[in-house]
């Protein structure tokens, strides 16, 4: 009786352990990145809305929400120097030695204001490694995470855009920023001006759209990773955002994706159904479009936008690939013989520098990135240039490789990326949120997501010898 009251107790003690054995094998590991990674989620949705919040919700604070960002950057390039995930390289040791020297310069050297030399230095000391801390705490399974997000905002989106678009400069959807009821809008065309979405400025606009299309692409040629209704609208929305936005950046960029898109498809064919599928619906969408009044229209002031932009620098090829886009970075390298050692200061370049300096000089080079950083930081400006285009380079050919090996991710990504690492523009804060975002993710594209898998029979033999213990005892 007692053996056989024994015998109980043990099949019992082996079921328990066998229930929780069981219970535990469903809970994935916990990932020690996570808080990171909700820091970089948090970036993300103050770059989407910030904007928002400073013209419509939080007007009276817009000021302050102008850095919002900076502590969340701070603090994640603190947690994740502590845990040894943001390693020093030639790069960003080399970015943040000019942020200090720059800051330093600044004061003695240049315009002498340190509030503007912090402001203009954060972008070295601060956004530059964000690119980095993004790219080792994210994997693909995150950014492929993100770019669903980005897919499903882009329909509200564009309902925004639209909105803002047709309605007056004073309707409240078009405030700017502190509540400004001249409006947020910025020059377009036959009376329409260039909407900035959720946005501060209108380049966020062509920033969001412009992430987009690399995230459509690649989801038309992994359907299974999607909701193919989800991805035909945000489709449909980047088709109608083009013309909405009356924007030449964001027409090139979606151009220079589409390109990236052809080589990627020209060595792997098995793509070539899909992206069949997906041109055939763009075409449908385009046909239903057309027909509607609010696209035509929003169609002809983009293109008089187009052309007349187009003509007014010379044409297409020459004017704008020619001389605005190569000759402005071959002046820039060419001009830096003429600028001081160190330049006006670094600060000078951004429209608040310029606003508490009360000298707009260098500010009138921000469109154009590298002549801003030459002016404001002087030689020290090449050293800058050289940095961001050798990263740019050796990322660059790290994804034509793995485009090579079959992962199409990278490569994507690059076709964003690679022109935002190299001469981003990081004067404004909309596109130096962007700039560090779209390289962030980009170098993360790279990165598998790690499974921890172990041995079954490991399994088994602890278990065993678990039981063996428990019955033992």
């Amino acid at each position: 009786m007692h053996s056989n009251n024994l015998a109980v107790v043990k099949i019992k003690r082996s079921f328990k352990t066998n229930s929780l054995w069981k219970k535990n094998k469903q809970q994935p590991p916990k990932d020690p990145n996570h808080i990171l990674k909700v820091g970089i989620w948090v970036y993300f949705f103050l770059w989407v809305f910030e904007g928002a919040l400073r013209k419509w919700f939080l007007p009276a604070l817009s000021m302050p929400l102008l850095i919002v960002r900076d502590p969340i950057v701070l603090w994640l390039i603190i947690l994740a120097s502590r845990r040894g995930l943001l390693k020093f390289n030639i790069y960003m040791a080399g970015m943040v030695f000019l942020g200090v020297i720059s800051l330093v310069t600044a004061v003695l050297l240049g315009h002498g204001n340190m509030a503007v030399a912090i402001y203009g230095a954060r972008t070295l000391l601060l956004y530059f490694p964000m690119v980095f801390v993004i790219g080792q705490v994210f994997n693909q399974e995150d950014v492929i995470l993100m770019g669903r997000v980005i897919v499903i905002i882009a329909i509200p989106m564009t309902i925004l855009i639209g909105l803002q678009f047709y309605s007056p400069q004073s309707a409240w959807v078009n405030r700017g920023v502190g509540g400004d009821e001249a409006g947020a809008g910025f020059g377009g065309a036959m009376g329409y001006f260039r909407p900035p979405g959720t946005f501060s400025f209108t380049n966020g606009t062509t920033c969001f759209y412009s992430l987009l299309a690399p995230f459509l692409l690649y989801f038309w040629l992994n359907t299974k990773k999607i909701n193919l209704l989800i991805l035909t609208a945000a489709t449909g929305a980047l088709v109608a955002a083009i013309p909405l936005s009356i924007s030449r950046g964001l027409f090139f960029q979606v151009g220079v994706s589409v390109i990236f898109l052809t080589i990627a498809v020209s060595r792997n064919p098995k793509y070539f159904g899909k992206i069949l599928m997906a041109s055939f619906l763009v075409i449908a969408a385009l046909m239903v479009f057309s027909r509607a009044s609010f696209f035509s229209t929003a169609t002809a002031a983009f293109t008089d936008r187009f052309e007349g932009a187009n003509d007014a620098e010379g044409g297409l090829v020459e004017g704008v690939i020619g001389d605005r886009f190569f000759g402005t970075l071959i002046k820039a390298i060419a001009g830096s013989s003429d600028q001081s050692v160190f330049g006006f200061g670094v600060g000078s370049g951004t429209s608040l520098g310029a606003k508490l300096l009360k000298d707009d000089s260098i500010l009138m080079l921000a469109d154009f990135e590298w002549m801003r950083e030459i002016g404001e930081l002087g030689l020290m400006g090449l050293l800058v240039i050289m940095l961001r285009m050798g990263l740019a380079i050796k990322v660059s050919l790290a994804s034509y490789n793995k485009l090579a090996s079959g992962n199409i991710l990278p490569w994507l990504m690059m076709s964003v990326g690679v022109l935002m690492v190299a001469q981003g523009q990081w004067h404004q804060p909309t596109a130096l949120g962007f700039c560090a975002l779209s390289g962030g993710i980009w170098f993360a594209s790279f990165r598998s997501a790690t499974v921890q898998k172990v041995n079954k029979n490991t399994k088994k033999n602890a278990l065993e010898s678990k039981l063996i213990k428990t019955s033992l005892n």
